[in-house]
């Protein structure tokens, strides 16, 4: 393989990489503005809860009052029975107890009904504090594992850039060209390598004297079929493996 086919692939490695971290410190943001709606949507349904239940209770102590002062009423109006004088009068007395009873029975019927709304409310505050706690501190430890994740991916993505202005400097532009327009057709993948004579990419024969012209690394060399750039390695003999590692 020549120097230039380990640069493109050098570069090809990179730029994977480097796509990669770009699509990490792009979708971190995203990740925590989610977890922040549905902890801010967690909230404000518990709010909602909580002045639901304010409001059962304010009802509640509103229709308390009113029974209190229908028994004022009563209290009075029972004293002014021992005065009357005539059977009509303690009558028209009785009257208006029996009407402030009735209004005592209503407020006391209307308590009920919103103790017993009160109680899946007041429940479900108080599992949603709870939850709601546990869910900010989740959101904050996010938060900071973000923040470090970001960091250390700019730090990473910076030092590939670095390497890749590098690598971008030693190749021609002619060369670095047309490894940017294969790499935008085949979305990445600029370079294949050839195994047992075939495109690696789009598994195509190569043409022998094709094949016989790779294999001496003289230039580059594009894939008739796909375009790609293509690179061979040729097998270790056993022999020569021997040697290598003895």
């Amino acid at each position: 393989m020549n120097a230039e086919i380990e640069k493109i692939g050098r570069l090809q490695s990179l730029d994977a990489r480097i796509g990669e971290l770009r699509t990490e410190v792009a979708s971190l943001p995203k990740h925590i503005e989610k977890i922040e709606k549905a902890l801010d949507s967690h909230n404000r349904k518990l709010e909602a809860d909580r002045a639901a239940l304010g409001a059962n209770q304010k009802d509640r102590k509103r229709l308390e009052d009113d029974i209190k002062v229908q028994d004022q009423k009563i209290s009075k109006l029972k004293d002014q029975m021992l005065q009357a004088k005539t059977n009509e009068q303690y009558r028209a007395f009785q009257h208006e107890i029996d009407y402030c009873q009735q209004e005592i029975r209503k407020c006391e019927d209307k308590i009920l009904e919103l103790m017993g709304e009160s109680e899946p409310l007041d429940v479900n505050v108080k599992k949603a504090e709870t939850a709601l706690k546990q869910e900010k501190q989740v959101v904050e430890t996010e938060k900071v594992t973000a923040r470090e994740r970001t960091a250390e991916d700019q730090k990473q993505l910076d030092e590939l850039l670095a390497e890749r202005k590098g690598i971008v400097t030693e190749l021609g532009p002619q060369i670095l060209k047309e490894y940017e327009r294969i790499r935008k057709k085949w979305r990445g993948a600029a370079v294949a390598e050839v195994v047992s004579g075939r495109c690696s990419a789009c598994q195509i024969s190569l043409r022998p004297q094709f094949f016989q012209d790779l294999r001496r690394g003289d230039e580059l060399m594009f894939c008739e079929s796909c375009g790609r750039i293509l690179f061979y390695h040729p097998p270790v003999s056993f022999e020569h493996d021997l040697a290598a590692h003895p």
